[in-house]
């Protein structure tokens, strides 16, 4: 197999890997990249929490700042979640300076769907006093090097710096009615849910193959990406446009997606047993 048929045919030459069920970086069609996780280390200062996830050469970062503001009138008890997708121009040539893009805003929307949908956060956690105070999370998810896959590393990266973050001990003075923050009490954020993503790309209308590097996405004919949680529940069926599925073929994703959540919460609790002070 030629590098010139690559660059002149590219579907073709996929499809003769894809034939003998292999992919032309090596993978099986079911096999992930190689997947890491930094948590708490990437030196971002100015962040209660933050990872960096690789899967492949695709490297998200994630950084969540707390801070504090009043509740909307009508949901007095709830603090807010605001999660942030950026794709700026150095993480791949397709993407230009300036605001962000299509891809950008569908990926933040989709963030918040799935931190909505799981529940992995309750915003009544949020709540400080009713009426009075809450906490904000500002979720920051910059993609460093794109190569495919931007929704799976940025919900794993999302679930890590959440895990991260410690937030200070906040009571409101009864007397001056000013809050009051102690910074030498901290608690971890309630984590309610821990959800991932496995998203797969369809070939042909028929093909499925699980994390997809940028070019497959590009010669693919639709992807779907599935969210679920550690007890097996779907949280999320992301599916824009592209290749319809069948009832059995969304089936084995969801069974795939089963699998590789247990896959991605060991290794969030071994690099968060490992940087737990003894």
């Amino acid at each position: 197999l030629s590098i010139c048929s690559r660059t002149v045919e590219p579907l073709e030459y996929y499809r003769r890997f894809l034939k003998e069920n292999c992919r032309p970086d090596g993978r099986e069609l079911g096999e992930f990249r190689t997947t890491t996780v930094n948590i708490g280390k990437c030196s971002i200062t100015t962040a209660d929490g933050s990872a960096l996830v690789k899967l492949g050469n695709t490297t998200v970062i994630c950084g969540v700042k707390a801070e504090l503001a009043a509740p909307a009138v009508d949901s007095a008890n709830k603090g807010y979640i605001v999660p942030n997708v950026e794709l700026p121009s150095l993480c791949a040539e397709r993407f230009r300076s300036g605001p962000p893009g299509e891809e950008a805003q569908a990926a933040s929307q989709f963030i918040a769907d799935v931190i909505e949908n799981s529940q992995m956060i309750v915003k009544e956690d949020l709540c400080i006093a009713s009426g009075k105070l809450a906490w904000v999370l500002y979720c920051d998810i910059i993609c460093l090097d794109y190569d495919g896959n931007l929704l799976d590393a940025s919900v794993f990266a999302l679930l890590a710096a959440l895990k991260n973050v410690q937030l200070p001990l906040v009571t409101i003075n009864e007397e001056t009615g000013l809050s009051e923050v102690n910074l030498k009490q901290k608690n971890p954020l309630i984590i309610r849910k821990h959800p991932v993503a496995t998203s797969f790309a369809i070939f042909d209308d028929t093909l499925l193959i699980v994390d997809p590097t940028a070019e497959e996405e590009d010669l693919a004919t639709g992807t779907v990406t599935i969210v679920t949680d550690e007890e097996g529940r779907l949280c999320s069926v992301h599916k824009p446009g592209g290749s319809p599925l069948t009832g059995a073929k969304l089936q084995d994703c969801i069974t795939r997606a089963i699998t590789r959540h247990k896959e991605v919460k060991k290794l969030i609790d071994k690099v968060i047993k490992s940087i737990t002070p003894k």
